[in-house]
């Protein structure tokens, strides 16, 4: 069985390329987990798995740019995965077409834990939960799968450090930065990366570039404070098309967050990928 949400969009949900933004779509998933969670929770012995999840991973891959419109866009959300600690929910963002056909915009995947907040530890799932996600256990489609997340060693390199700044804004009602954040400070922090290489290296025009997948591992709780967290980032590999940036949230030498983006570079007048100029591609090499 799949849980369907109507996920409503805003106007803000754009980017200034006229598509939703990479970020945003997480924050539909998020609006489905919990539609479906609390739908899940039928008891009060169930109320905290509605309530007191973590997200320990994310694997999001983008398959077409979703545009603004009045008709509906859904969420289908249901369980591939159930462990004794942990479970691994999976989702597609899609619209109906006219032909009865199935556009889907956005595939994803999130690895799930129980948390009590109060002592800030983790626990094991109740026979009760486990019984009550069962109806919606259902392995991946035939046509995708998320891959093993891959990281590489990180790179502590200084054009890649970007002073992270939390907002009282992005804390959620448990006193920690909700996980759909990492994903706009992952993106802040590659953004200053590439106006860095461009500036070094006299770059005058630098590529739109559009995400095709995201992975997020969360490792400990990012907390409001005064002083910056840093965000430190580096060119992984780059393709002929595309190259991929990993990114690690730092508190010194703690890690709280592993990111991994692939960028697509993309002619807007096209819509097509196209090949980075060799100024582009020497800037981003100089970082590899």
């Amino acid at each position: 069985m799949r849980h369907l949400y109507e996920c409503p969009m805003r106007w803000a949900d754009l980017d200034m390329l006229g598509h939703v933004n990479n970020v945003v779509y997480v924050d539909y998933l998020q609006e489905a987990r919990v539609d479906m969670l609390r739908t899940h929770a039928r008891s009060p012995q169930t109320q905290g798995l509605a309530e007191g999840v973590v997200v320990a991973s994310h694997q999001v891959t983008y398959v077409a740019p979703l545009l603004f419109d009045f008709t509906p866009v859904y969420v289908e959300s249901w369980v591939t995965d159930i462990r004794a600690a942990s479970f691994t929910m999976a989702y597609e963002i899609f619209r109906d077409q006219p032909d009865g056909t199935r556009k889907v915009f956005l595939r994803a995947s999130t690895v799930l834990a129980p948390y009590v907040f109060a002592t800030e530890s983790p626990r094991r799932l109740k026979p009760e939960e486990k019984a009550n996600l069962q109806p919606y256990l259902e392995s991946y489609p035939e046509e995708w799968s998320p891959k093993p997340l891959a990281l590489g060693e990180p790179k502590r390199l200084e054009d890649g450090r970007f002073p992270l700044f939390v907002r009282f804004s992005d804390v959620d009602a448990y006193g920690h930065v909700n996980n759909v954040k990492y994903f706009e400070y992952f993106q802040e922090s590659r953004i200053a990366l590439m106006k860095r290489l461009s500036s070094h290296n006299e770059v005058k025009a630098w590529p739109s570039v559009v995400v095709a997948q995201t992975d997020v591992t969360y490792h400990a709780p990012v907390l409001a404070r005064s002083e910056p967290y840093d965000v430190w980032s580096y060119v992984s590999r780059l393709g002929t098309k595309s190259m991929t940036i990993e990114s690690e949230i730092a508190d010194g030498d703690l890690r709280l967050a592993r990111g991994q983006v692939t960028l697509v570079f993309y002619d807007l007048e096209s819509g097509k990928a196209v090949e980075p100029s060799p100024q582009v591609r020497a800037a981003v090499e100089s970082v590899l």
